[in-house]
């Protein structure tokens, strides 16, 4: 069985910072792209960032250059570093990471994680 567990999520000022980690572990085989999506209230869930399994990162116009997304294969997790938060960015912050587990050996799944609280209020 595959789990994923987002941390770091929290309250901040606008301009303030925070970084999210989410930490894969289970029957783990092998990691592909790993991504962040949020949901605001009232709003669909939207991507936000992903990097793949050699480090090529991708943003949505509306974090680029403020989050920087990361990963480190050795722990089998990945970060999102928050810089310069907006109240827009207030959000439910999920992980989502696609994994070969032993479970499921020959097709990669899509697994998500609990979800990890971000608001931004002055």
């Amino acid at each position: 069985q595959v789990q994923l567990v987002e941390s770091g999520g929290g309250s901040v000022q606008p301009g303030g910072s925070l970084r999210l980690s989410c930490a894969a572990s289970g029957s783990i085989i092998s990691i592909n792209t790993m991504a962040w999506y949020r949901q605001a209230p009232g709003k669909q869930r939207e991507w936000v960032a992903d990097v793949t399994d050699v480090g090529s990162a991708n943003y949505a116009d509306s974090v680029k250059g403020r989050f920087t997304i990361s990963r480190d294969n050795a722990k089998n997790t990945v970060y999102l570093q928050l810089n310069s938060l907006k109240s827009e960015d207030t959000a439910v912050y999920y992980c989502n990471a696609m994994i070969r587990s032993f479970q499921r050996p020959v097709r990669w799944g899509s697994y998500w994680g609990q979800g990890t609280q971000v608001t931004v209020s002055s």
